[in-house]
């Protein structure tokens, strides 16, 4: 594992910017790492990118999964429950000091949202959920779920109702 840092300044972060994304796009990183340092017009992001070594890394990127557009995939009401989904998926990740991914996968979050999961069991049979991400994470994604259900259901009702006026 290697480790490459770059600063890219606040108020012009362009060139910063490219060298970053540049970098980014020939290595296959495995962890990014950013710091704002304030210091008034020089302010700047400290940003730590940690990134793997050799043909083996280069390969393994190159077998990635194609990615997939969910916006595609969902429908509109979906769509929105997804992303409420994966908000709650970064605050959580954040509290915990992992990785989102570590939760659960877009491609998970997606067949929750699909499926209309209600239960500890059917989120449990969900591919690559098992039992302890279940256990740590479960209730808190299914009170979400219900909670965005009830409130969309509530919107539904709302559009269906003639305006009495």
């Amino acid at each position: 594992m290697k480790y490459k840092f770059f600063t890219i300044l606040a108020r012009h972060p362009e060139a910063g910017e490219e060298a970053l994304n540049q970098f980014c796009s020939q290595h296959r990183v495995s962890f990014v790492e950013k710091h704002l340092v304030t210091d008034g017009a020089n302010s700047f992001w400290s940003v730590c990118v940690t990134w793997l070594e050799g043909e083996g890394a280069l390969l393994a990127s190159q077998h990635k999964k194609p990615s997939v557009d969910y916006k595609q995939i969902l429908n509109e009401n979906e769509f929105v429950i997804f992303l409420e989904l994966r908000n709650l998926r970064k605050q959580l990740a954040e509290s915990q000091g992992v990785p989102p991914y570590a939760l659960f996968t877009n491609e998970q979050l997606a067949a929750m949202v699909q499926q209309r999961i209600n239960s500890k069991a059917a989120l449990q049979a969900i591919p690559g959920v098992g039992q302890s991400r279940v256990e740590k994470y479960g209730e808190a994604f299914l009170q979400k779920l219900s909670e965005l259900r009830a409130q969309d259901l509530a919107e539904t009702d709302d559009e269906a109702r003639p305006d009495q006026s």
